[in-house]
């Protein structure tokens, strides 16, 4: 959307060279090289992933590639404490970054932060969680989806495939936005859904924990998990266990798709993380060069989007890239 907005304003300047100066921008783009001479300004990002998180690679992927558009130094750094997350938003501070990026896992450990950016005359958008605090904590907007409708679209999916006892596997505790998408599900489904909590931390933990609710519980006739790396989680989980439960997931990537096409899934929920970077970036930049802000004082929306085995032959080739 940012590059549209900076190719219309190129066009405007002389109609003549408009579409002359577009295609240059859009080959500078393509090239790895700035399409704009706006000031070389710093962003910084700061998210609540933990390491090796794939979906967090996609946004960071986005993010990288919008800062190469539009001139930007950018940093990227995480930790899936709130603490050292927190410690890492003020080292950003310290740096007088021109803008801030920052995701709002656990809203009450950034809360103080936050607001010393702001302080500071730092533009601070949220991405991927914390769509409530967003606005009261003085960011420009919120990209990413609201976690409770998402939610609640998987509690409306689940009805149409006629599950009747779901299990909501959730991996990170105190994460408002993994217990808002648990809560939505369970308003809309008609059935009966219970929460599971794991080590999201130790893979072989989460295996064992949903392994061990299955065989307890032969009832259970679909998972749910929180996030991609999860769904494979359950699915070993699930062939262990000798059940018959249907494992459906947030987020996809490479691995989700194929287990859509495989039908080891039944269904992923997108966000479309790399947009929730790019994005990001973007409307900084926006900011930075034309005082622009979308939203409207609303979420910017990237999601949900269920994603089927209908749909995932369409979207592998983005999710082997990793885009998608």
């Amino acid at each position: 959307m940012g590059a549209v907005l900076a190719v219309m304003l190129a066009a405007a300047g002389c109609s003549s060279t408009g579409g002359k100066r577009a295609e240059e921008r859009a080959a500078a783009a393509a090239e790895g090289r700035a399409a704009v001479n706006t000031p070389r300004w710093t962003f910084a990002m700061v998210t609540h992933s933990g390491d090796g998180d794939t979906f967090w690679d996609i946004v960071q992927k986005g993010a990288e590639q919008a800062a190469v558009k539009d001139n930007i130094n950018f940093l990227y750094s995480h930790n899936d404490e709130a603490n050292q997350q927190a410690q890492l938003v003020q080292t950003a501070i310290d740096k007088k970054v021109d803008g801030l990026i920052v995701s709002l896992a656990k809203p009450d450990a950034m809360k103080a932060v936050v607001a010393k950016a702001v302080k500071a005359g730092i533009p601070v958008v949220t991405v991927n969680s914390g769509s409530a605090e967003s606005k009261e904590f003085g960011a420009l907007t919120h990209i990413g989806q609201d976690e409770t409708i998402a939610g609640e679209a998987v509690g409306d999916e689940l009805n149409g495939r006629d599950r009747k006892k779901v299990l909501c596997v959730l991996h990170e505790q105190g994460n408002v936005g993994h217990e808002q998408r648990c809560a939505g599900a369970k308003k809309t489904f008609d059935g009966t859904l219970q929460n599971l909590y794991v080590d999201g931390t130790n893979m072989p933990d989460v295996t064992a924990s949903i392994e061990a609710k299955l065989q307890s519980d032969k009832s259970i006739d679909a998972v749910v998990t929180l996030g991609a790396p999860f769904a494979d989680a359950a699915v070993q989980a699930k062939q262990t266990a000798g059940s018959d439960a249907e494992i459906d997931t947030f987020d996809l990537n490479a691995k989700v798709a194929t287990g859509l096409q495989d039908d080891k899934l039944g269904f992923a929920v997108d966000q479309q993380p790399y947009l929730q970077g790019y994005e990001a970036v973007d409307l900084l930049w926006l900011y930075r060069y034309n005082r622009n802000v979308l939203g409207g004082g609303l979420p910017v929306l990237t999601g949900p989007q269920v994603i089927t085995k209908d749909d995932a032959d369409a979207l592998a080739d983005y999710t082997k890239r990793g885009t998608r």
